[in-house]
């Protein structure tokens, strides 16, 4: 009996959690991504599920596109504080994520290949209950994304090496593009955003590396 209502109960929960993936995709309008076995992964018109929902009425929601493929690994991202670089790698990472698990995704189109991983290198904290700086955690959690990720990962790092004095951020910021570019064991598809502009003469040493830049627009008193 407890066995039947188990697998009841599991039934229940999986018709549960697709009933909720297929209300939400009908309600914002997401559309079927597609999924490959290579490892290109292209969306076009993207959005973040969550922040387009927190906006009032008199704000849209800017959406963006993204295009990896083979020629196309590393994209360096710059742009000014609260431009939305944060938001956009995110996006993507959330986008990933959520075709993989069989949703439909935020985006006017969407051609996802496989991901084994997604590894996420953002936001400031110290841990000073392990005795760990702000600095340390980001290089420990640096270290480990370097170390566990493969050909088919896909990372996000927002502003790697702010942590410490700017000459050693910078070397650090440019080490992490260029060992994730030049290992063979990596070379994966990479979202940078950095304010380290001098990272964008890389492309110009690292031919699958590209610049991207958030623009931005004053609207009276807003941008």
């Amino acid at each position: 009996c407890s066995d039947r209502l188990l697998r009841t109960a599991r039934a229940v929960a999986h018709v549960d959690a697709f009933l909720s993936l297929a209300t939400v995709a009908v309600r914002e309008g997401y559309i079927r991504p597609e999924l490959t076995e290579d490892d290109t992964l292209i969306i076009r018109d993207g959005r973040h599920p969550v922040v387009e929902k927190l906006l009032d009425g008199s704000i849209r929601y800017v959406p963006n596109d993204t295009h990896f493929d083979t020629d196309s690994r590393v994209h360096i991202i710059t742009g000014p504080n609260m431009s939305g670089k944060s938001t956009y790698i995110r996006q993507v990472a959330i986008i990933t994520l959520m075709a993989q698990i069989g949703s439909f995704v935020p985006a006017d189109e969407a051609t996802i290949g496989l991901v084994d991983r997604i590894f996420a290198r953002i936001g400031a904290q110290d841990e000073i209950h392990a005795g760990q700086s702000t600095f340390m955690v980001e290089m420990v959690e640096t270290a480990r994304l370097l170390s566990g990720s493969t050909r088919r990962s896909l990372l996000i790092l927002d502003e790697v090496g702010r942590g410490t004095s700017t000459y050693d951020g910078l070397a650090i910021a440019r080490a992490v593009i260029e060992y994730i570019h030049n290992n063979p064991r990596l070379d994966c598809r990479t979202l940078f955003a950095t304010h380290y502009h001098e990272l964008t003469e890389l492309p110009n040493i690292l031919p699958r590396s590209s610049n991207y830049n958030v623009a931005v627009t004053e609207r009276g008193e807003d941008v």
